[in-house]
């Protein structure tokens, strides 16, 4: 249901005080005043602490600094007069036992009388007496056809027109801002070259990022790299790019519903976080990073608030990809201990968005320990698919050698043993192969020369990998995959043979 729908029928269901959390003054107050004038042409009086009532001659500047006698100024217009009264920034005032007693009385008389009162906010900010009294309703950011209607608005004003294309993603860049937003940056945009172009895209993401600081709980992560920067993991790459293009209107137009998401678990250092930029970069989406623990707060209800406040951003800035990563670290203690079930309803809130989401936000969420996970995070529905990232085979490892080794010393690449490398290396993460070519570096940088296929051999054999620090854990990790639990993300060998190997391995 619409906001014009929602609103329209509660109007007529007399319901008395209406809340409305938003930033979008001038949108909002445009819409109350359409519906009022499609309702039998109510009035709407519009009050704030500043200037009072505005808009009607006879009551200009009435209740100035006087939030009490705004409210009392609804009593004193007829029983018979249907109106709507707009107060703005009231959840300054809902504190004060005046303004709460007085909000009470009017809850009951307005039951009786044509008229309502809507409180608009920046925030949800309601004391615990009046929760019985004030109805929450939501306003949403402008959707699509809003956008185009604003950004054809400023191309006609400029006297210019963009390609059918061009306009699409310049619309589609500007979901999730607020139209006085999206008037700046477009008017921005106008200013540097006196003109809209596809280029302004950029512009658009960067005022994005700038709405996402200011929440402190979302970060607007760059991504850059490329699938192609992925070594191994052939079964979780084909699984993507067979969906490079569910996110457009032909995939809607044959039926396709949106993918929902992905849960990568497994080894530390394999690539997990890796995959999760790369998506991004790959099907054209926003990276928006999720730190779960920015979520909890030391204020009762105000973890819940957040929660529900980065599930309306990211679905505001959809389609896009919101990565979570460790997730298993983030909830492993959902079982509301020790903080009033606060985790709990966090918790509850999270998976319950993720089953029932139907807007185009792709969660990518990471895991190194499954026995930490609680099991309804498993249950089907929540994410299209479960992906285990094991430990790279000797094949891949020689890719992740070739890959990285590409980009530090593309023009002697072939002065390199990526064979004897990768056979030198086992038990080896993609970070922790990464981290032996750093080492090497360091040890060609020290004696004024290049480093060599004996460098990384020798950084590598000072090394001791998690594979052999946490050998148990990981067992468990691999015998649980093993079990069928999990899809595979590699397609080299039999996962349950490499396991038995690894197990015969001497300590």
């Amino acid at each position: 249901m619409s906001f014009h729908d929602e609103f329209d029928l509660l109007l007529r269901a007399r319901y008395s005080i209406l809340y409305i959390p938003t930033h979008e003054e001038e949108r909002v107050e445009a819409a109350i005043a359409q519906c009022a004038s499609q309702q039998g042409r109510r009035a709407v009086y519009i009050w704030d602490f500043v200037e009072g009532y505005q808009g009607n001659p006879n009551d200009a500047g009435f209740g100035k600094r006087n939030p009490l006698q705004a409210l009392e100024f609804i009593e004193k217009l007829p029983a018979s007069a249907a109106a709507v009264f707009i107060l703005r920034d009231f959840h300054r005032f809902l504190d004060d036992i005046s303004i709460s007693r007085k909000l009470r009385n009017l809850a009951k008389l307005l039951k009786s009388q044509p008229k309502n009162l809507v409180l608009i906010s920046p925030q949800v900010t309601i004391p615990e007496d009046l929760s019985e009294v004030l109805t929450v309703l939501e306003f949403p950011l402008p959707n699509e056809a809003e956008i185009r209607v604003e950004v054809e608005r400023l191309l006609a004003a400029t006297g210019q027109s963009l390609e059918k294309r061009a306009l699409d993603d310049l619309v589609r860049s500007c979901q999730g801002l607020s139209t006085e937003r999206i008037r700046r940056v477009l008017a921005r945009a106008i200013a540097m070259h006196s003109e809209l172009r596809p280029e302004d895209v950029d512009l658009i993401l960067e005022e994005k990022r700038q709405t996402i600081r200011q929440t402190q709980i979302l970060d607007f992560y760059p991504a850059t790299e490329n699938i192609s920067d992925i070594g191994g993991l052939d079964n979780l790459k084909d699984w993507l790019l067979r969906r490079g293009n569910a996110f457009s209107d032909r995939a809607r137009q044959y039926g396709l519903p949106h993918p929902r998401g992905l849960l990568l678990v497994g080894i530390q250092g394999t690539g997990k976080s890796l995959t999760a930029k790369a998506i991004a970069h790959h099907w054209h989406l926003p990276l928006l990073r999720l730190d779960v623990g920015r979520l909890f707060a030391g204020l009762v209800g105000e973890s819940e608030s957040r929660t529900r406040q980065m599930i309306q951003l990211a679905e505001a800035l959809a389609p896009c990809v919101l990565w979570i990563d460790e997730i298993d670290k983030a909830f492993s203690g959902a079982d509301g201990r020790g903080d009033a079930g606060t985790a709990n309803r966090v918790f509850g809130t999270f998976i319950t968005w993720l089953a029932e989401k139907t807007s185009p936000v792709f969660v990518v969420a990471t895991a190194n320990n499954i026995q930490s996970l609680p099991p309804e995070m498993l249950r089907k529905g929540r994410f299209d698919e479960i992906f285990f990232v094991g430990l790279p085979t000797q094949e891949e490892r020689q890719e992740i050698f070739e890959v990285h080794l590409s980009r530090l010393r593309p023009h002697n690449l072939k002065q390199y043993d990526l064979e004897r490398l990768a056979y030198e290396t086992p038990d080896f993460s993609g970070a922790e192969i990464e981290q032996s070519l750093v080492e090497a570096m360091h040890l060609g940088f020290s004696q004024n020369r290049d480093f060599v296929t004996d460098d990384i051999l020798e950084a590598a054999s000072q090394m001791v990998p998690l594979a052999r620090t946490a050998r148990e854990q990981i067992q468990l990790l691999q015998e649980w995959a093993a079990a069928g639990k999990a899809r595979l993300a590699s397609r080299q060998g039999s996962l349950s043979n490499r396991i038995q190997q690894q197990l015969q391995k001497p300590e």
